[in-house]
């Protein structure tokens, strides 16, 4: 994938919303530089020729280990951090031991399996054999510190109602 203009429909990977968040996510690179991941491709600006837009490489990092910043915290850009497991649990021990889960990935031919970790990942919205798919009758949001609350969906009308609730005593 290649960064491009985000009004083009063949574009596949835009822009970033801000200088601040492109400066955010290229210091996030390289903490996991310093911090001892392996760049394996991208890690800088990207330039599209316009002069304009806050584009960064994809960017892909193996040897991340659970303590790095870049496993234990959401960048919001084109990055992707690598990490080992030895096992289901081991997979899953590691997905949920960080403060966010707004979502995941599994990649397996057993559905059993796949519903089966999927019930254990503590995330808002599980993958299985794809990803970024999205359906606006479907709530969205994330666990722990990651979202505003549940958005899309019959669950989004929460954040427009107010409840009450009132007692009254008859006998009196």
């Amino acid at each position: 994938m290649r960064p491009a203009d985000p009004l083009d429909p063949k574009t596949r990977l835009g822009a970033l919303v801000s200088r601040a968040q492109m400066d955010r996510v290229l210091r996030y690179v390289d903490s996991a530089r310093s911090e001892g991941a392996r760049l394996l491709a991208g890690g800088g600006r990207f330039d599209i020729g316009t002069g304009k837009g806050f584009f960064v490489e994809p960017t892909v990092f193996d040897g991340v280990t659970p303590a790095m910043t870049i496993a234990r915290e959401e960048v919001f850009g084109p990055v992707l951090a690598i990490l080992e497991f030895g096992d289901v649990d081991d997979a899953v021990a590691k997905a949920n031991d960080c403060d966010y889960g707004l979502a995941a990935g599994i990649w397996t031919r057993d559905i059993k399996k796949a519903h089966e970790v999927a019930a254990r990942l503590q995330a808002g919205t599980v993958w299985v054999n794809t990803y970024n798919v999205y359906d606006t009758a479907a709530p969205f949001g994330g666990y722990k510190q990651s979202g505003f609350g549940r958005e899309l969906g019959m669950h989004a009308l929460d954040h427009y109602t107010q409840t009450k609730t009132v007692w009254v005593d008859l006998h009196r």
